[in-house]
């Protein structure tokens, strides 16, 4: 048995080619394919957090922008 915690790694921005610590989760769920409670996460940069929202947003998946240490699909 190790005593080592485990090790956090750095919650990274989902937008492509995008190496930036994320500050953001996007909550978004596709109705077509997730019930209404599932939610996924795309994490945002501050750069990025406004295209990546249009994005989710044009297709009417956005559910909400939290704070990324406050999203609950990102606990481990």
């Amino acid at each position: 048995m190790s005593d080592r915690s485990p090790v956090e790694e750095p919650l990274i921005c989902s937008a492509r080619g995008c190496r930036a610590s994320a500050q953001w989760a996007l909550r978004w769920n596709n109705p077509r394919l997730h019930p209404p409670e599932r939610r996924k996460t795309w994490l945002a940069c501050a750069e990025h957090r406004q295209s990546l929202s249009d994005f989710l947003g044009a297709r009417g998946f956005l559910r909400e922008v939290v704070p990324a240490e406050r999203s609950p699909t990102l606990d481990v």
